[in-house]
């Protein structure tokens, strides 16, 4: 892993495509632990997610359904401060283990935006899976039931994340520089 130019800024490597995979297996064994003789629906939050909702499901043993919905708050490098829904969750989520599947928890204002929405839907339990979480920067409470990796507040792309739509196709997780 080298440094890496996305538009107008340097990235540095972060976290190793070995480190991720095996931190992603992890989380699939606590998550088959925790829903053995279940059928949880996994809602992976779209565009972000798809790469670790994919290497996670497919860690899974256990019976499970995978959504997706697409929910955003970020333009270029900053959030815009606004939740906007672009693909609605079309599946009946009424007494089913549910499972958010979210690239990264920063601000939390997305998932506190769309919590409410879901709960009043009445499953039977909701947890929340991320691969990265920003502690210092989460301004919303939540409960993160799995979590990957707890990263500083810099901004990171690779494995799914962005920078003004590139970075995505990265294996590993860079940071800027």
């Amino acid at each position: 892993m080298s440094i890496i130019k996305i538009h107008d800024k340097e990235f540095v490597p972060y976290l190793s495509a070995e480190s991720i995979r095996n931190r992603v297996n992890e989380l699939a064994d606590a998550i088959n632990n925790d829903f053995s003789g279940k059928r949880p629906l996994f809602i992976a939050i779209l565009n972000g997610s798809f790469m670790f909702a994919a290497d996670l499901f497919r860690c899974l043993t256990i019976e499970s359904e995978l959504c997706f919905i697409k929910l955003a708050s970020y333009r270029g490098m900053k959030s815009s401060g606004k939740v906007v829904t672009s693909i609605g969750l079309e599946e009946d989520i009424f007494g089913k283990d549910i499972v958010i599947v979210e690239d990264i928890v920063d601000t939390g204002k997305t998932l506190h935006h769309f919590l409410p929405k879901l709960l009043h839907q009445q499953p039977r339990s909701l947890k929340i899976a991320t691969l990265l979480h920003k502690p210092e920067a989460t301004q919303f409470p939540l409960t993160l039931d799995y979590i990957g990796f707890s990263i500083p507040n810099k901004f990171v792309v690779g494995y799914g994340l962005d920078y003004d739509g590139l970075g995505r196709n990265l294996k590993e997780i860079y940071q800027l520089k």
